[in-house]
């Protein structure tokens, strides 16, 4: 087989060039003789292999966000509020050594609606949820108990958060027997709580510059999050 190589090539473009032309497995050979490592998986893929149980365009869109804020963040939590309060729809992920590390309810706020969340909001006093991406901060003890701080990225959209104490803290309202009391989670006044039993070692593998992002399908926020069309270099698409 021949190449008409017209360009100077670098090494790493001359084995996609190579690898493209080759059966899947000679290219694992080609590799190996090269001494050069296989292509990692896109991050999308990554979280979508360790929580199969989620929605793979939701994940899809968490790491889209996390390129644009952060690509070497090395955790990331997101909730899927597209899904009812009965149903775990909260994954925390170690991305540095591909974990996951929680899967678990969590609640919206009662605002934001009853066992299913419709309706979000950036303003104080609204009891509602907020969508996009935040980044975490630090702990502390509070009202709720011990409590984690969320900084909104998102103008608009989620950057009232810490004005508004929305914080991530356990609640007994949270817990799969107030769901066969109820039919739902009990709900906050916008803070993603989760299970009492989960608030130490969750909030531990989050706090202090990790990112959460939170979604459901509204249009006006997929249309204009700055973290969903943000430009982003050719490596890092690769990359996500």
């Amino acid at each position: 087989m021949r190449f008409h190589l017209t360009l100077p090539l670098s090494l790493s473009t001359l084995a996609a060039s190579l690898l493209a032309a080759l059966p899947s497995a000679q290219a694992g050979d080609f590799l190996a003789q090269a001494g050069l490592s296989s292509p990692q998986p896109l991050l999308s893929q990554t979280l979508t292999r360790l929580a199969p149980d989620a929605d793979p365009q939701v994940l899809k869109l968490a790491a889209s966000a996390l390129a644009c804020a952060e690509p070497d963040a090395e955790r990331l939590a997101v909730i899927d509020f597209s899904r009812p309060s009965s149903e775990p729809r909260l994954w925390v992920f170690d991305l540095a050594r591909e974990r996951l590390l929680f899967e678990e309810l969590v609640s919206h706020g009662r605002g934001s609606g009853d066992a299913e969340a419709t309706r979000f909001s950036n303003t104080p006093e609204s009891y509602q949820s907020s969508l996009g991406l935040f980044r975490t901060m630090n702990s502390y003890y509070g009202s709720n108990g011990y409590s984690l701080r969320l900084e909104g990225l998102e103008a608009g959209v989620n950057d009232q958060a810490y004005q508004r104490a929305i914080v991530i803290h356990g609640a007994d309202y949270v817990s799969e027997s107030f769901i066969q009391k109820t039919g739902r989670l009990g709900r906050s006044h916008g803070c993603p709580a989760v299970r009492q039993e989960v608030t130490y070692p969750l909030i531990d593998s989050i706090k202090e510059d990790h990112y959460l992002f939170a979604y459901y399908p509204d249009p006006e926020w997929l249309e204009n999050s700055a973290f969903l069309s943000c430009d982003r270099s050719p490596t890092q698409l690769a990359m996500y």
